[in-house]
């Protein structure tokens, strides 16, 4: 469920009027007035709560949801396998539906809480706390002791920022949680909405994110870095990080303790790095991959969906292999483009 701290719930309402809004029938049998309060993931769902199936991908969850109500596609109504408190709402696609539902409860996810010049009186400030010029700080937001905001740095509604950090100037947090000694250089774009959309041959439907940041301890951001925040969950960034300049990480990424991502990394949506991962500079990681603990990755490198990366080892190439083996492909690719050509009369 969203973080009431950046997100105003506007339910609860009636399976019959989330059906009438996602544009699907009221499934047969079932109570049409039944209340439902919120919207959440199919692992972070209650009874209450209505959630979405979408592919083979989250079967295993599915089966063990808590969710009361959730939106099925006909497609996988087959091999879905829900459990006996699930209520399935068919439908030709659950994400469609979803998003309708979700805008239903949020209908303002995607728009920033208007924020009034300098320091929101409802913000707390700590002591020894350092604002530049033009700074705004949002209602309910907090600053811990000892913490520097740079000129023209933005905190959003709720926001957390712990003790002595420094945040450069130039800088946007919002939907986000941060520890202690944390460091963001100038231009951090933190907490801006995922990259999520339900596609169909008429365009693409924006899905509501509904998600947070949390940054945790001494984790340092290099300038004008881009950070998502979840669709349902959180984006996390483990205790003790360092991400330099221009790197992108996408919602609902988590990334371990103690990782080094090199400039222009791009982690998708629902990548995982274990601790101690090092990223060379534009590396790709893609959605739903996996980078064991302790893996590093030679530059230009990367992962395909669902990827898994064992830890402890040295990678390179695309899809990424141990560094021996792209080595080893690497020299065979060139020792066949200097083979001499045969003439037509051999």
């Amino acid at each position: 469920m969203a973080d009431p701290r950046f997100y105003d719930n506007r339910g609860p309402f009636t399976l019959a009027e989330v059906c009438a809004k996602a544009e699907v029938a009221v499934p047969e049998g079932a109570d049409g007035a039944a209340k439902i309060l919120d919207v959440a993931s199919l692992t972070g769902a209650v009874a209450e709560h209505l959630s979405f199936f979408a592919g083979e991908r989250a079967k295993e969850e599915f089966a063990q949801t808590a969710a009361g109500f959730c939106f099925v596609p006909l497609k996988g109504l087959k091999s879905a396998s829900p459990p006996a408190h699930t209520v399935t709402i068919p439908c030709a696609s659950a994400q469609h539906a979803f998003a309708a539902a979700a805008l239903l409860f949020y209908p303002d996810a995607h728009r920033y809480t208007p924020l009034s010049a300098g320091v929101d009186p409802t913000a707390k400030i700590g002591e020894r706390v350092v604002l530049g010029p033009g700074v705004v700080v949002g209602p309910g937001a907090e600053i811990g002791d000892g913490t520097h905001l740079g000129p023209n740095t933005v905190v959003g509604r709720g926001v957390t920022v712990g003790r002595d950090c420094e945040i450069s100037g130039n800088s946007m947090l919002a939907f986000a949680l941060l520890g202690d000694q944390v460091l963001i250089l100038p231009g951090a774009q933190i907490g801006q909405p995922g990259f999520g959309f339900a596609s169909t041959a008429q365009g693409h439907v924006k899905i509501p994110q509904l998600g947070r940041v949390v940054i945790q301890d001494k984790v340092e951001i290099g300038a004008c870095v881009t950070v998502d925040r979840g669709a349902l969950g959180d984006t996390v960034i483990g205790e003790g990080t360092k991400i330099d300049n221009l790197v992108q990480i996408g919602h609902n990424a988590h990334i371990g303790r103690h990782c080094v991502l090199v400039g222009q990394v791009g982690l998708a949506g629902s990548s995982t790095l274990g601790d101690f991962v090092v990223l060379g500079g534009q590396t790709a990681i893609a959605d739903h991959s996996r980078v064991g603990s302790g893996a590093r990755m030679a530059g230009r490198s990367g992962t395909i969906t669902g990827q898994v990366v064992e830890g402890g080892k040295d990678y390179g190439g695309v899809p990424a292999k141990p560094v021996k083996d792209w080595i080893r492909e690497l020299h065979a690719v060139a020792s066949l483009i200097k083979k001499p050509k045969r003439s037509s009369n051999d």
